[in-house]
């Protein structure tokens, strides 16, 4: 094997991502130096921030540059070392982007044991988005048993583990998610209270059944009307772990008509970015794993085949067609 394929950003997205947006390329494998390390990526994972670091607008991070490979979460193979602290065959995690091989010189790679965890799990449950729902539960919402938590994109990779979480710790969970096939794996299968189908067309009136004490904490991943609805139940200071805004990736205007609640309910509202608390990720990652290991936490996977697969894929993760985490698969 002398070449591999990544993809890179072709083009900013004037509004909804297009698969001309993107570009698969073939080049050359690359010859690693001293300190450096050589990996197969096996699975790539597919994030909705991916949408905001496409465009040029300002954020929390820096923008993805034109003609670089996308950025991305992997999990891959260590098949060429020239670094004494990771050896060939190692598995590693990290975010070497939408390509299937990769240099590192380690320093943002984490060695993960995939005996009793699979290898896909690292970026999921037991990876970034699992953090996110770890650390938006239990430092932002911090729900006492009894209380009423409700979760937006509930059946994706981070809303299926905040519910899932949230029940352990003996409160009632409620999920928002498009579609009853969704919403009957999130209370079937994942243990949620109630789950309701926004696109049942009765959002306001379903959530209200759903919850008849109110909501103690949401924990929001997308924002507009979906966010509004829930803001209209809250209960006196509640909590809100801002996570996402999926509803305004594309530079729509979402207006939130109840936003005057923040203030009459004195609520508590915190956005967060999870790789801002390193400090975190070793007691996190090690609680979601044991959990995972024991087959406490449940996860699902929506898996495209081959590298050209992602563009496509990525721009059904950012409609909702994805039922649960959204990978590619690599080899």
């Amino acid at each position: 094997m002398s070449t591999f394929q990544r993809i890179v950003l072709a083009s900013r997205p004037k509004a909804e991502v297009q698969p001309e947006n993107f570009r698969l390329e073939t080049v050359d494998m690359p010859v690693i130096k001293d300190g450096e390390l050589l990996v197969r990526n096996q699975y790539l994972s597919l994030d909705p921030y991916m949408r905001g670091r496409m465009s040029e607008s300002k954020s929390y991070a820096a923008s993805q540059a034109i003609d670089d490979t996308m950025i991305g979460g992997t999990v891959g193979e260590v098949v060429e070392s020239k670094n004494p602290k990771f050896a060939v065959g190692d598995m590693v995690v990290g975010t070497l982007g939408w390509a299937e091989m990769a240099v590192s010189d380690g320093s943002m790679l984490r060695r993960v044991d995939t005996k009793q965890i699979p290898a896909s799990a690292y970026l999921g449950a037991v990876g970034m988005p699992g953090m996110t729902a770890w650390y938006g539960l239990n430092h932002i919402m911090t729900p006492k048993a009894g209380e009423t938590v409700v979760v937006s994109a509930a059946s994706g990779a981070v809303g299926s583990v905040v519910g899932q979480l949230a029940k352990l710790k003996g409160c009632r969970v409620v999920g928002i998610a498009g579609g009853a096939e969704k919403c009957a794996y999130v209370v079937d299968e994942l243990g949620f209270d109630a789950c309701v189908d926004y696109k049942a067309g009765n959002l306001e009136a379903d959530l209200a059944a759903a919850t008849p004490d109110g909501i103690d904490a949401i924990f929001e991943n997308v924002g507009g009307k979906v966010f509004d609805a829930a803001l209209a139940r809250t209960n006196a200071f509640g909590r809100i772990a801002l996570c996402g805004w999926i509803a305004g990736y594309n530079g729509e205007a979402t207006p939130i008509d109840n936003f005057r609640l923040i203030l009459i309910n004195r609520l508590t509202v915190r956005g967060f970015i999870v790789s801002e608390q390193p400090e975190l990720w070793p007691q996190g990652l090690g609680e979601l794993g044991a959990l995972v290991a024991e087959g406490k936490l449940k996860f699902r996977e929506s898996v495209a085949e081959g590298l050209a697969s992602a563009p496509e894929a990525f721009i059904g993760l950012l409609k909702g067609r994805n039922f649960g985490k959204q990978l590619v698969k690599l080899i």
